[in-house]
């Protein structure tokens, strides 16, 4: 896989739709909105994008394919998903389903393609390898698996000489589950890259939000978090602090956070201050002492933010 940056961007508030931006974050955004967020992150070095065909059924994809046409293909990396739920009764669902995304991003190849839920690791995790083979797929990873089923998916691609090269779970200050279990250090034993999603709790870890100022009401995200706000208050009160002292944000601390922990942080993208806050979190270093603070912080509030989808690491 060709290096890649210490921060993923995110597109999953792209599009509209089932699971898309508008129902899942409040926002409705275009490609219009969007062009100068992809322009302005290629300039800053950010140039791996994820995505998934369930993010808006397939908007998503479709907003980054027109960007994506606009730049030499060698210059992006194209991370997206195949998801269990959504496949057909065919005799390949998994190729089907991301010969579609191909077609809506543009290109005739995925540097990495996720299988996104493990709804049955011994039957899906095979239909990965022709895939690899034919060169439309030039990485593989698993998402939202656990440990044993990390495990047994590399020992299944194991017997046809290939192996997961990355893990992308839930994971930020409030929701650790993956640390807990063991998965980031197995990844860092087998070179692994975990990508971790949703660092920010949809901007809960943001320090924009707070209970004089909530999410959008309406929105999946204000129904979820809103109401963990007052005890999500000191912990952020804190971030602020040493971002303070570092001339970063809340959000910056955040990101650099997960940096620390040997993670790659996927950010979602709206704004073109959010591609600063990547780049300016990628210069933080934050100090033992500073880690351990905010982590007992995190434990302090109790908040338990273990996504609808997701089932529990441990």
């Amino acid at each position: 896989m060709k290096k890649l940056p210490l921060i993923a961007l995110g597109t999953w508030s792209w599009g509209t739709g089932f699971a898309g931006g508008d129902q899942v974050f409040g926002n409705n955004l275009s490609a219009g909105d969007l062009k100068q967020v992809f322009d302005t992150a290629m300039k800053a070095g950010f140039n791996l994008w994820d995505t998934a065909a369930a993010y808006g059924m397939g908007s998503s994809e479709s907003i980054l394919g027109e960007f994506v046409k606009q730049y030499p293909r060698e210059d992006i990396l194209l991370s997206t998903k195949f998801t269990p739920q959504m496949a057909s009764s065919s005799d390949n669902p998994v190729g089907e389903m991301l010969n579609s995304s191909l077609e809506r991003l543009g290109t005739d190849y995925i540097d990495i393609y996720w299988i996104h839920n493990p709804t049955d690791v011994n039957k899906w995790t095979p239909e990965l390898i022709p895939l690899l083979k034919s060169g439309k797929v030039k990485s593989v990873g698993v998402s939202n698996h656990n440990l044993e089923e990390i495990k047994l998916a590399n020992s299944i691609l194991a017997k046809a000489g290939f192996s997961i090269s990355a893990v992308q779970n839930h994971y930020s200050l409030l929701y650790r589950s993956s640390e807990d279990a063991g998965i980031i250090d197995y990844c860092k034993t087998h070179n692994i890259t975990f990508f971790a999603y949703m660092v920010l709790e949809q901007g809960t870890l943001s320090g924009k939000y707070n209970t004089r100022n909530p999410l959008p009401e309406g929105s999946g995200r204000a129904n979820t978090y809103n109401k963990v706000l007052p005890q999500v208050e000191e912990l952020t009160d804190i971030m602020k602090e040493i971002g303070d002292s570092k001339n970063a944000s809340v959000a910056q601390v955040a990101i650099a956070w997960a940096i620390a922990k040997h993670t790659l942080p996927i950010i979602g993208v709206t704004k073109t201050s959010q591609i600063k806050d990547a780049l300016n979190a990628t210069k933080i270093i934050l100090t033992d002492q500073e880690i351990e603070k905010i982590e007992a912080l995190a434990t302090k509030a109790g908040v338990d933010t273990q996504g609808a989808w997701e089932k529990s690491m441990i």
